[in-house]
C-alpha cells in the first residue's frame, strides 16, 4: 500500500468514526431530561420566567428541530467554530484549550510514573516466576486493582495534605508540585494492571525457542533479557501505553475532581451537570479524535520497531 493510500485510509476511518460519535453524542444530549436554558438562567441568577425561557431558547437555537440543530453545530465545527459555552458564556475552544494542557501534563507524568513502577516489577515477576518475589508482586497488584482511585486520592490528601501539609488541600493550581500527587494516584491504579500484563508478555517471550537456544549457547541471562526478550516485548507494551494515553486524556475525571485539578475531566463533569451541550459535544469529539490519533501513531510506529509488520500497516 502506497503512502498516499495509507493516509487516505486513516483519514477516512477518522472521519467516519468522528461523524458517528458526534451524531450519537448529539442524540444523547438532545433526549436527555432537563432544559439547558433554565439551568443557564438559574446559574446566572435570573428567574426563569416562561417569556425569558422562550427568548433564551430562541437565542441558543434550542427551539429548532433536531436535524437543524445538529447540522448547524456540525457545519460550525467543520469551519473550526465549536460554539459558545452555555454556562461559561465563552467560546468552547477557549475553555478546552485552558483545560487541555493540565490534563496532558498530568497524563504524561502519570505514564512516566507508571512505567517506572510497572516495567521493572513486571520483568522481575516474570524472571522470578513462582518464587516469593513473584507472589509478593502479584499480591500487591491484586490489592492495587481492588482499591478505587478516588479512595486512594482521598487517603493521599489526608496524609500528605492534612497531616503533613506537603500539598494544598484546596487544589486548583496547575503547577508541577500540585501535579505530583494526582499523577502518583493515577500511576498506582494503572500499575496494578500493567505489572500483570507485562509479566504475562515477558513470560511468553521467555518460553520461546530463541530464548532456549540462547541459553544453550551460553549467553548470559542478563543479555538474553535485555538484548533479545525486551526488544521483542516492546510492541505489545507500546500498544498498551498508547491506549493508556488516549484513555488518560479523557478518563481522569475522578482524580481531577478529588484533587480539584483544572483539567478536562473536571470540566466535562461540570458541563454535564449544567447541561452545557456545546461544551460536552466538543469535548467528546476532541477526545475521540485524540484517541484515534494516538492509536494510529502507535500503528505507524510498529514498522520502525519491527519490519515484519510493515506490510500489515
Amino acid at each position: 500500500m502506497t503512502k498516499n493510500k495509507k493516509i487516505a485510509k486513516y483519514a477516512t476511518q477518522i472521519l467516519i468514526v468522528l461523524f458517528g460519535i458526534s451524531f450519537f453524542t448529539f442524540c444523547l444530549m438532545y433526549i436527555s431530561p432537563g432544559d439547558p436554558a433554565q439551568v443557564m438562567l438559574t446559574e446566572c441568577g435570573h428567574i426563569p420566567t416562561p417569556e425569558l425561557l422562550a427568548q433564551t431558547r430562541a437565542e441558543l437555537g434550542l427551539n429548532q428541530p433536531f436535524y437543524i440543530q445538529y447540522w448547524k453545530w456540525l457545519f460550525g465545527v467543520l469551519q473550526g467554530n465549536f460554539g459558545k459555552s452555555y454556562s461559561l458564556r465563552i467560546p468552547v475552544i477557549q475553555k478546552i484549550a485552558q483545560a487541555f494542557i493540565p490534563t496532558l501534563s498530568l497524563s504524561f507524568l502519570s505514564l512516566f510514573m507508571m512505567c517506572a513502577m510497572s516495567i521493572p516489577l513486571g520483568i522481575l515477576a516474570a524472571v522470578k516466576e513462582n518464587k516469593w518475589q513473584d507472589y509478593l508482586i502479584r499480591m500487591i497488584t491484586f490489592m492495587g486493582m481492588s482499591v478505587p482511585s478516588f479512595w486512594l486520592g482521598l487517603v493521599f490528601l489526608s496524609i500528605f495534605g492534612v497531616q503533613l501539609g506537603l500539598v494544598s488541600v484546596s487544589g486548583g493550581n496547575a503547577d508541577f508540585g500540585s501535579m505530583i500527587l494526582p499523577a502518583f494516584t493515577i500511576a498506582i491504579a494503572m500499575s496494578a494492571k500493567y505489572i500483570r500484563q507485562i509479566r504475562h508478555i515477558f513470560l511468553e517471550e521467555l518460553g520461546k525457542s530463541y530464548v532456549t537456544g540462547a541459553r544453550m549457547r551460553g549467553i548470559k541471562e542478563r543479555d538474553i533479557l535485555w538484548k533479545h526478550v525486551l526488544p521483542n516485548a516492546m510492541l505489545p507494551i507500546i500498544t498498551l501505553l498508547g491506549l493508556s494515553l488516549g484513555s488518560l486524556l479523557g478518563g481522569t475525571a475522578v482524580v481531577e475532581i478529588v484533587y480539584n485539578w483544572p483539567g478536562m475531566g473536571r470540566m466535562a463533569v461540570a458541563a454535564i451537570k449544567s447541561q452545557d451541550y456545546p461544551l460536552v459535544q466538543s469535548y467528546v469529539l476532541i477526545i475521540a479524535f485524540l484517541y484515534l490519533l494516538v492509536n494510529i501513531t502507535v500503528d505507524i510506529s510498529y514498522k520502525y520497531l519491527d519490519a515484519r509488520v510493515e506490510e500489515v500497516i
